[in-house]
């Protein structure tokens, strides 16, 4: 199959209709998960949050992992997480298989931070749903998990669920998983 093509059953293509009613949508969660960010932005940067939602979303994990998962040379993620272990927020130990690997592992009060972001962006989706009528809800959760799947959020090998935007564990995903 090309891969442009869109795959088996999808149709003919989105409509400009459809994509534009997305990139509004976008608009909308991009400012809620904004505004759920600033509660903490003078605790930590975005690149640390993201790090400590990716630790959260994945369980322990290793430098090389995050580097990843941020797309950055590891020297930068190993700043980042210094930055995190210092102010109490991750932890960082040898790994007991493989002592040449660090683990990191977010702390108490990381894991708070994290929960609290959360807390935060989980209390303005519900707002913002209470608003839209129930008939117009009704649909959405079916449509945008497809969305998401489409996207490969939902899929935890595809790396894009790893980008640290959730700390809800996908359905059928890797628990407490050192990546190596």
């Amino acid at each position: 199959m090309d891969g442009n093509a869109p795959p088996t059953g999808v149709g003919d293509g989105p409509t400009d209709e459809q994509i534009d009613a997305v990139m509004l949508a976008t608009r909308v969660l991009v400012a809620l998960s904004a505004r759920s960010i600033t509660a903490v932005e003078d605790r930590v940067t975005l690149p640390q949050l993201r790090v400590l939602v990716m630790v959260a979303s994945s369980g322990p994990l290793n430098l090389r992992s995050v580097a990843e998962g941020l797309g950055v040379h590891p020297s930068n993620a190993t700043r980042v997480c210094d930055r995190l272990v210092g102010a109490g927020l991750l932890g960082r130990h040898d790994d007991p298989t493989d002592r040449r690997n660090l683990v990191l592992e977010l702390t108490a009060a990381g894991r708070e931070l994290v929960d609290d972001v959360n807390s935060h962006r989980r209390g303005a989706i519900a707002e913002l749903l209470g608003r839209m009528p129930r008939r117009a809800r009704d649909g959405l959760a079916a449509a945008l998990v497809t969305f998401a799947e489409a996207g490969g959020e939902t899929d935890h090998t595809t790396g894009a669920w790893a980008l640290g935007w959730t700390t809800e564990q996908p359905v059928g995903g890797p628990v407490n998983e050192v990546v190596r």
